[in-house]
């Protein structure tokens, strides 16, 4: 059986980046891809250009949406792939065969989800590494010893969004730790490590742009991590802790 992978990638005012990002997901030798582009009402000429190539794009949606993690829940809504995931609007995969090895992976139908690595690039060129964020197994400790696989680099089967739901939209900016603790430590689905980098990912996220900014995710981090039974403070402190080798691998 051939399976379908939904690609999702939620948009807004992203017209510098949107068509590498396009051109990326074309470009994979796996071809049994569906590409939902979900774009919350841009006036930059994002719309524009995603008009002009809309025969390679799934299916393209642009309305006012609730924040990102709205945007992303819509996307599953209309997705219709055996295997969920996600692609922001300022990232690329590192090379054309990342989705065959994704596949090839799922081919084991006692995996649920699949993830590997990533690599932060700069924003004005993409082949200059900041920063490698390098994941490994995972094991009913990882939560709470800080671990936290990249999301964009997770791939989850459908029925595990339709058994434990979607992005919970209370959180602004961590909903995307809460859905990783919710499959993997709570939810007890399995996965699988590819010890492989998926993704190039521009620097400048939301969740690193101001002081505040980090505060309002830590205060979210410390939530996700008790509700979901993953720790306590000390959680918390190993999760930044663990970003600062990620600076000095290349």
């Amino acid at each position: 059986m051939i399976l379908k992978i939904s690609i999702i990638t939620a948009c807004y005012n992203s017209v510098k980046t949107i068509k590498d990002t396009i051109n990326s997901v074309n470009s994979q030798n796996y071809k049994e891809i569906e590409h939902i582009v979900i774009d919350g009402g841009s006036t930059d000429g994002t719309l524009d250009f995603l008009y002009s190539i809309k025969p390679k794009i799934s299916k393209l949606v642009s309305e006012k949406d609730n924040g990102i993690y709205d945007a992303l829940n819509k996307g599953i809504n209309y997705s219709s792939g055996d295997i969920i995931g996600f692609m922001h609007a300022d990232d690329v995969f590192e090379d054309e065969n990342v989705l065959q090895k994704i596949a090839t992976a799922f081919e084991d139908p006692k995996i649920d989800a699949v993830y590997g690595d990533l690599v932060y690039v700069k924003s004005n060129d993409i082949t200059k590494v900041i920063r490698y964020w390098k994941s490994s197994l995972y094991d009913d400790e990882s939560f709470s010893r800080g671990w936290m696989p990249p999301h964009p680099t997770f791939y989850v089967r459908r029925y595990v969004y339709e058994r434990l739901g979607g992005f919970d939209t209370s959180y602004r900016i961590s909903a995307d730790y809460d859905i990783t603790l919710r499959f993997l430590a709570t939810g007890h689905i399995c996965a699988t490590y590819i010890p492989k980098v998926f993704v190039r990912m521009r620097l400048g996220g939301v969740s690193n742009r101001s002081l505040r900014t980090i505060f309002n995710k830590s205060i979210e981090d410390y939530k996700i991590i008790k509700r979901n039974k993953a720790g306590g403070i000390f959680s918390l402190i190993c999760k930044n802790f663990r970003k600062l080798p990620q600076f000095l691998r290349h």
